[in-house]
């Protein structure tokens, strides 16, 4: 999945502000720089807590990020410090040494501002994007990368490099392929393992384990190897609903039993069943277990906290996003006679951020072509996780502005006001709709429709060759001209949206309900745009920092400060903000018109590519 963006108001950049393209084939080291966030009550000059202190901390794409919370789920402060990145054509690669690096840095500050000595910190919980990592024996890197670079020992979530690979794993028509959708994504680990393989056989032969990015991250503060049920589900094929028979035991540390010995042979990658699986996972736990014993003393010092302080096993990103945003409810709809563990089988989590990921739960697995799942307890523990996506959101929006020849004009005087592009480019829309006089604000596109897939399709379609598709351009290139490429964009991520939400209801979920978090969450326009498409309510977590939350619940689990991972959600999960759908008929009918459109774009699209490839043949 996905890295997250920090903030819809962020414009801080994977590198740095001088660079934001992400075209740079390589890029310098340079010192990790510190970016602080706090709440208010880190304003108090002297705090008192007796209570537990629990920190979260999240690996995006450009960033590694801290945030301490108290009991309540309340955000003491968080911190932000950059990573890495390379990229070359589909290739995008990062190091895991540079990550350490910047999570200590980011841990450190976070303490600092929200004034909590490491002795406070009551327990650790990670998250990260589904980055594969390979380390040798010692735990030093080794390269993915063509030109051997060792410090390049991560292919980013993102990385497209094996499309042909996925396409071969395919063809194989596995069972384990029907519990994500039917087909791997050349961004599950499969057919990147299979693509190193194939090409770089140095690097294979000593790669000792092969791990998901949040992983290795509790593998590196820990020393245990224990994986997570979430990252070996969703990216890997594990089976977890091979421990279905063991769900009740008090012992969750768990031999991995999941992994489908005759899938791995079948594609080309039987080495890895040697030694029980040694090279990707011999233990599995749920989300939340308590690993080793803790802090080693190394990452404890490394970190600035305190040997043996608990770690819980880890979470993906986004999923640490739903774990800390599922049970934001507000009171009353929370005190309504609805049975628990229906209601949350009702709401879809929308983790926004550079991609976009679309997680609900059920209590029976669903099988839905083009959504990957049913994965056992890869979110919630004991519940069905169905995951759709979209691969490019928050990326293709920066995309659509950087690219247009009135983004440096734009970019100048939201600097000049002290604010974002995105709301600079609402306030031009405002404005363009009582000049117009258009009835409604999303009326404005009528002539401009966009198909977002420019990263491929993940959800429903499961189409990585998908592209996409800008229908209504002129000869226009006025700040105006791009507010509106970029209202119709936003439009057709919620088209999309609203395409996975049907595809799902019509397979058997329920979900009447959104929750939103990640950085395009804090984009009212970017909310009510989704709320009206889709037609249902969009509920918003008081805190901004679901990721960071969810990551954090995690460790106050292991801590056992909570018996389970959902008492914990009630406890520390809060409602905010609540965006309605439009009641206006007239903007129901007006995006029914053009989500007719949208699905229209896809179908054209798959018809002409038809066509060239018989004329190519």
């Amino acid at each position: 999945m996905s890295g997250l963006r920090r903030g819809w108001s962020d414009t801080t950049p994977l590198l740095d502000q001088r660079h934001r393209s992400l075209s740079n084939s390589h890029t310098k080291r340079r010192p990790h720089s510190v970016i602080l966030e706090m709440t208010s009550a880190v304003n108090d000059p002297t705090p008192s807590r007796s209570g537990p202190v629990f920190l979260g901390v999240d690996v995006g794409t450009g960033s590694a990020r801290a945030g301490l919370f108290d009991e309540s789920g309340k955000l003491l402060g968080s911190a932000s410090s950059p990573i890495q990145i390379w990229k070359d054509g589909d290739c995008v690669e990062q190091s895991s040494t540079d990550i350490w690096h910047a999570i200590c840095a980011a841990v450190k500050s976070a303490c600092s501002l929200a004034k909590v000595a490491g002795q406070e910190v009551t327990s650790v919980g990670f998250a990260a994007t589904c980055s594969l990592v390979a380390v040798d024996s010692d735990g030093s890197p080794v390269s993915v990368s063509w030109n051997g670079d060792s410090r390049r020992n991560i292919i980013v979530w993102m990385d497209h490099r094996a499309v042909k690979q996925a396409e071969k794993i395919n063809s194989c028509n596995s069972p384990v392929l029907q519990y994500c959708g039917g087909a791997v994504s050349p961004e599950m680990q499969p057919p990147k393992l299979l693509w190193v393989k194939e090409n770089l056989q140095e690097s294979w032969s000593m790669v000792f384990r092969w791990m998901d990015l949040s992983d290795w991250l509790s593998y590196r503060a820990t020393g245990d190897d224990t994986r997570s049920l979430c990252t070996t589900v969703c990216k890997w094929t594990y089976l977890g609903h091979a421990h279905m028979q063991q769900k009740n035991e008090k012992d969750r540390d768990m031999e991995a039993c999941g992994w489908d010995d005759d899938f791995w042979e079948e594609i080309g990658l039987g080495d890895l069943i040697d030694g029980h699986h040694a090279k990707i996972g011999r233990s599995v736990a749920f989300p939340g277990h308590p690993l080793g014993s803790g802090l080693t003393p190394a990452a404890a010092k490394e970190l600035g906290l305190v040997e043996g302080t608990p770690v819980g096993t880890s979470l993906i990103d986004a999923h640490a996003g739903g774990v800390g945003v599922m049970a934001s409810v507000p009171e009353l709809a929370s005190e309504a006679k609805e049975d628990d563990e229906e209601a949350i089988c009702r709401r879809m989590v929308l983790v926004c951020g550079t991609s976009t990921c679309h997680m609900a739960v059920s209590q029976s697995k669903l099988f839905i072509p083009g959504v990957w799942g049913p994965y056992w307890s890869a979110m919630v523990p004991e519940f069905w996780l169905t995951e759709g996506g979209q691969s490019a959101t928050g990326a293709l929006l920066d995309s659509i502005i950087e690219n247009h020849v009135a983004s440096p004009s734009l970019a100048n005087r939201a600097a000049s006001r002290n604010i974002s592009v995105f709301e600079l480019l609402n306030g031009i829309l405002e404005s363009m709709t009582h000049e117009k006089k258009s009835s409604f604000l999303a009326a404005l596109t009528e002539d401009v429709h966009v198909l977002p897939d420019f990263h491929g399709n993940r959800s429903p379609m499961a189409d990585p060759k998908a592209k996409g598709i800008i229908c209504g351009l002129t000869l226009d290139t006025s700040e105006q001209q791009l507010a509106l490429l970029y209202l119709a964009t936003l439009q057709g991520i919620a088209y999309g949206t609203r395409h996975i939400v049907e595809h799902c209801n019509a397979h058997g979920h329920k979900i009447e309900t959104l929750l939103a978090c990640g950085g395009l969450a804090k984009n009212p326009l970017f909310l009510q745009q989704h709320a009206d498409i889709i037609g249902c309510p969009i509920i918003l977590p008081r805190e901004n920092e679901s990721v960071l939350l969810g990551a954090a619940i995690l460790g106050a689990v292991a801590a056992k400060k909570y018996s389970t991972l959902i008492d914990a959600m009630k406890a520390l999960n809060a409602a905010g903000q609540v965006i309605h759908p439009s009641k206006d008929p007239k903007v129901k009918k007006y995006h029914d018109a053009k989500y007719s459109i949208f699905r229209g774009l896809y179908e054209q699209q798959v018809s002409q590519r038809s066509l060239m490839a018989q004329a190519l043949s």
